[in-house]
């Protein structure tokens, strides 16, 4: 079956590289708004009998879903054999249950409504906290990419001496296989409570520590908070400046300029969602996952 990859705005980069690694073409759309706020679709290019592939990320998500469906239901009407969506980042992961009475389940309601318009779906890391699976929001074939294996093959080749970081018990499975993989030691800060408002955290085996580069690493940064604060604890514990890995650069509000402000050396970020920080591409395993989902349709 014969594919062609679509950028939504923004998405120009990673769909170029994904198009390379998948060897197929990068069509042609005019997406834009009427005066009245309405969302225009037209293709330019030849879909017919082809497999569709979408390629948007979902942060900021709301501004993006209309041209997103319309594109996907114009491509079926001109004779796509399938549309995929390949949406690294996934929003409205988060509210999977009822917090407050009168609360809509916003998880399930936005897996439904992709469903409805997309044959498949392949992410990266999303937050899946009480779903076990992307099989219980997503009524579509799907692949959830794991970052873990290319985050510990940048840290193996971009720095020496590393120590990861874990800011709390929490992250230390996350963390831990990272480490494993970059053939780097971890530790994990301890906390220990004195009383409601006395916390005393501490970096284990420190002096052990003290001439490596520590690598702090999270799946989201969104506020950036958890992280500035364990920079200020490694900046207590006279360790060096560390290096903070995500995969996820949401950045919401002033977090980026704050982090960078908190003493940090570098900022480095996964390119599921464009940003100057993006250093570890994603593409080639996307462009892989995306062609063996093709088969499942």
């Amino acid at each position: 079956m014969k594919t062609i990859l679509f950028s939504l705005p923004g998405n120009e980069e990673l769909t170029e590289l994904m198009a390379t690694k998948m060897n197929t073409e990068v069509g042609k759309a005019t997406l834009r708004e009427f005066p009245d706020g309405e969302s225009y679709t037209r293709i330019l290019s030849d879909v017919k009998d082809k497999c569709v592939v979408l390629v948007c990320t979902l942060h900021e998500p709301d501004a993006k879903l209309l041209p997103l469906y319309f594109l996907s239901h114009t491509a079926k009407s001109l004779g796509a054999m399938c549309t995929c969506l390949v949406a690294p980042y996934l929003a409205y992961m988060r509210q999977d249950k009822v917090f407050n009475e009168g609360e809509g389940v916003t998880s399930g309601f936005f897996g439904k409504l992709i469903s409805g318009f997309a044959d498949s779906i392949t992410t990266v890391d999303p937050h899946l906290h009480r779903i076990s699976s992307l099989g219980e929001v997503y009524q579509i074939p799907n692949k959830v990419i794991h970052a873990a294996d290319a985050i510990s093959d940048w840290i193996k080749e971009n720095i020496k001496n590393p120590v990861l970081i874990g800011p709390d018990s929490e992250s230390e499975q996350w963390v831990s296989e990272v480490a494993k993989n970059a053939g780097a030691p971890f530790t994990v800060l301890q906390k220990v409570r004195h009383g409601d408002r006395d916390v005393e955290v501490s970096v284990p085996d420190v002096d052990t520590y003290k001439n490596a580069t520590p690598i702090l690493v999270d799946d989201i940064i969104s506020t950036a908070r958890t992280m500035i604060e364990t920079v200020e604890h490694l900046k207590k514990a006279e360790m060096k400046p560390p290096i903070c890995v995500g995969i996820h650069a949401v950045f919401s509000g002033n977090a980026y300029q704050d982090l960078l402000d908190s003493g940090v050396e570098k900022i480095v970020t996964c390119n599921t969602i464009p940003h100057p920080s993006n250093a570890i591409d994603l593409s080639d395993v996307l462009a892989k996952e995306v062609k063996k989902l093709m088969h499942h349709i």
